[in-house]
């Protein structure tokens, strides 16, 4: 990725990060599953101990490592003697630890390294894409970026070239579709690799709702799945459309608007955030609060920081301290933490006395003392 899109992604970052507090490293990869299943929460401790326990805290397998990840596809990451492998929900070695990394598994495939090198094996352990590329992401729908001297391009699950390594700078697919960058600038192709919108813009993001940001002469707009015009690049900066609504920037203030481009939420907030469960984070005046889809204030701007609604709840911060708020802004946990992570599965990790613990939604200690790369994914059980 050129540093020009590094850039401008990190600048929609800061403007519309959403303050979302994730699982740092392994915890990024946890899987949610709707159907019946158990929680497994994979603990590592300050102590270089890595293990696995129920919701209760009790241990779940006798094994312990140097290091775990939660669970994806029925396997979890554990790093033994400086090497990756995988383990089963009964906690068997299915996958031997002989990879010098290892990430998880996505449409039954996990992208693993060697020599420096990587490619990607399935939930077997058998190869199925040597080890051969610079660089790999995770697959999204049926297709994976790969990059190799230089260039990114596409393969398929069977580990097949579907997509040349002839692009500067890839994303992944979504909603069929995918930017590239080629001589410095971005547009769109479909899964056959088949160019639908030209490279005719200087940036370009994912498409969320039929909609996707892009970039020209220094302001951001909108196109929609056709290449359309539908937002004129207009604004300082721009977010993902979620529940019709997107966050933009203009003249300094933030506001929303909706999928025709029209101001659905006036620009008078310093910070705007996407929606999750029907409410937003705005700030004003260095405070933050959230609103719902019709732009009235559900909780004032009272808070010193603020974070996504996940499960239910959303950290906040008042006298930097840490807390819980549910969705009628009433407070569920107190501000009484140094620093918190977003509630999952009914878990979450927070630091207090300068220890990382594992509570649930009432508050309640699950785990005494792990480190931030703990994680915890719902199995079928």
């Amino acid at each position: 990725m050129t540093m020009k899109m590094l850039k401008l992604i990190l600048l929609c970052l800061l403007t519309f990060g959403f303050y979302s507090c994730t699982q740092k490293g392994n915890a990024d990869s946890k899987e949610k599953n709707e159907d019946d299943g158990i929680v497994i929460i994979a603990v590592n401790t300050p102590s270089g101990i890595g293990y696995f326990t129920d919701v209760e805290g009790k241990p779940l397998f006798q094994n312990q490592f140097e290091e775990v990840a939660s669970f994806s596809d029925g396997l979890a990451r554990v790093r033994q003697n400086g090497k990756w492998g995988y383990i089963n929900i009964k906690g068997e070695s299915v996958i031997p630890c002989m990879y010098e990394g290892a990430w998880p598994f996505s449409d039954g495939l996990a992208v693993v390294r060697q020599t420096r090198k990587r490619g990607y094996i399935n939930i077997k352990g058998e190869p199925v894409v040597p080890c051969v590329y610079d660089g790999a992401w995770p697959f999204s729908d049926g297709l994976a970026v790969v990059w190799q001297n230089g260039k990114c391009g596409y393969i398929n699950t069977e580990g097949q070239s579907v997509i040349p390594c002839m692009y500067d700078a890839a994303g992944n697919f979504s909603e069929g579709m995918a930017w590239v960058e080629q001589g410095g600038k971005c547009g769109y192709i479909n899964t056959e690799g088949q160019s639908v919108i030209p490279c005719m813009y200087d940036a370009a993001g994912n498409f969320s709702e039929g909609m996707a940001w892009v970039e020209q002469g220094g302001k951001l707009g909108y196109i929609n799945i056709k290449g359309e015009p539908v937002v004129s690049c207009i604004y300082e900066g721009v977010g993902s459309f979620s529940d019709g609504l997107a966050g933009v920037r203009q003249n300094g203030k933030c506001g929303y608007i909706n999928t025709k481009g029209e101001t659905a939420i006036p620009f008078i907030y310093d910070y705007v955030g996407t929606f999750s469960d029907g409410l937003a984070v705005v700030g004003q005046n260095g405070k933050y609060g959230y609103l719902n889809t019709k732009g009235e204030s559900v909780v004032p701007c009272i808070y010193d920081d603020a974070s996504v609604f996940i499960d239910g709840l959303a950290r906040v911060v008042q006298d930097g301290k840490y807390g819980y708020i549910n969705t009628e802004g009433k407070e569920a946990i107190p501000c009484m933490y140094e620093d918190a992570c977003n509630f999952s599965d009914g878990l979450a990790w927070v630091r207090q006395n300068n220890t990382i613990q594992i509570i649930d939604r009432n508050g309640k200690i699950i785990i005494p003392e792990c480190t931030r790369s703990a994680s915890w994914s719902k199995v079928k059980r």
